[in-house]
């Protein structure tokens, strides 16, 4: 039962269905010594289940309402780290020395999605890869190939620096309010070196808000 009620200027929608949620952990496949974050946690379905296979788990939230609930929540499950920021400027970088890159997780809000995906990557060298359930119709064209109706920049810029794959759908009913579309989760693994050079410059990749 929830007792926080979601907010639509944060783009809230809370997964609420078990299956789903244990589909996603298998996915990410987590270990005792990975240097996890979660980016949105919200109530901390996922947290909760992730927090018992690693030492310490990352998580960062903008709501500040939210916070005293999720750990609240996960107090007797491991060690929880949380940055209360906005994740379109906060620094990933500045958490790790780069001998322990991220991986990086979460249910990603519709309204930020592809903006943030752009200042993830561009952080790229510090993450091993990421998991994040995002807009079906975004991962569609994260994963489109030439030829496909979906593909377009955001798949040509995303592909340059990661390998992508489109791993499950999930429907609407899965959340809390449930959202008006279906979602999707997709595996990002940053290439250490592309496998063609391109000159992207970072303006380039800022100006991309599709």
């Amino acid at each position: 039962m929830f007792l926080f009620r979601a907010r639509k200027r944060f783009g809230q929608h809370f997964l609420d269905k078990s299956a789903i949620i244990n589909k996603m952990v298998q996915a990410i496949n987590p270990k005792a010594a990975d240097n996890i974050l979660e980016i949105g946690p919200g109530l901390g379905a996922l947290t909760q289940q992730l927090l018992p296979y690693v030492c310490q788990l990352t998580v960062l939230e903008l709501d500040r309402d939210l916070i005293p609930l999720l750990k609240e929540r996960c107090a007797s499950l491991g060690e929880l780290i949380v940055y209360q920021g906005d994740a379109l400027t906060f620094d990933f970088l500045s958490l790790t020395d780069g001998v322990m890159p991220w991986r990086i997780v979460g249910n990603l809000p519709y309204n930020i999605s592809t903006p943030l995906l752009f200042h993830l990557l561009d952080q790229a060298s510090g993450i091993t890869d990421m998991h994040f359930m995002l807009q079906k119709e975004v991962v569609q064209r994260i994963v489109a190939q030439i030829g496909d109706k979906y593909y377009g920049r955001l798949s040509v810029m995303v592909q340059y620096y990661c390998q992508v794959k489109k791993l499950f759908t999930v429907k609407a009913g899965a959340f809390r309010p449930p959202p008006k579309v279906d979602s999707a989760v997709i595996r990002l693994i940053p290439y250490k070196v592309p496998p063609c050079r391109a000159a992207i410059r970072k303006r380039e990749i800022a100006a991309i808000n599709e």
